[in-house]
């Protein structure tokens, strides 16, 4: 963990006037996969698809996105918090409350594959829930709604 935390500090002294937009970040202390991840989160949310985050990762690769714009990750879920302490400090940065917290640290997308399950119910549960009405409950006065 020092040496990690050492190379990020060379890397923060070596770009240090190289700006501040999320594109610059992502290019000079993320990979390839990382800026796939935010344009991948940038597409979803331009076709006003909702995306499930997994992942310290998959989180870190979104932070310079939302640094430069808060609201653009509006159409996202976080769908677990991992057991890597950063990752938890990340989503309340982010103001994202995780539906599972099992202190996993599997990878694979496994959080997000679990959450997904519960959105999918939640929805489904949604769409089939009856009425009042339909359902014959009574009101507050005993008389049929």
């Amino acid at each position: 963990m020092t040496h990690k935390a050492a190379v990020i500090d060379e890397a923060l002294a070596l770009h240090a006037g190289s700006g501040e937009n999320a594109a610059a970040i992502l290019r000079h202390f993320g990979g390839r996969e990382q800026a796939a991840i935010a344009g991948a989160v940038l597409a979803a949310r331009q076709a006003l698809i909702p995306v499930v985050l997994d992942g310290y990762v998959v989180t870190a690769a979104l932070a310079p996105l939302f640094r430069q714009n808060p609201a653009i990750l509006a159409h996202c879920i976080a769908g677990h918090c991992s057991a890597e302490r950063a990752h938890r400090r990340l989503l309340e940065a982010f103001g994202l409350a995780p539906l599972l917290d099992l202190g996993m640290r599997l990878g694979e997308g496994t959080g997000a594959a679990l959450a997904l399950a519960i959105i999918r119910a939640a929805v489904d549960a949604h769409n089939k829930m009856a009425t009042f009405a339909e359902a014959r409950v009574a009101g507050r006065d005993g008389a049929r709604l």
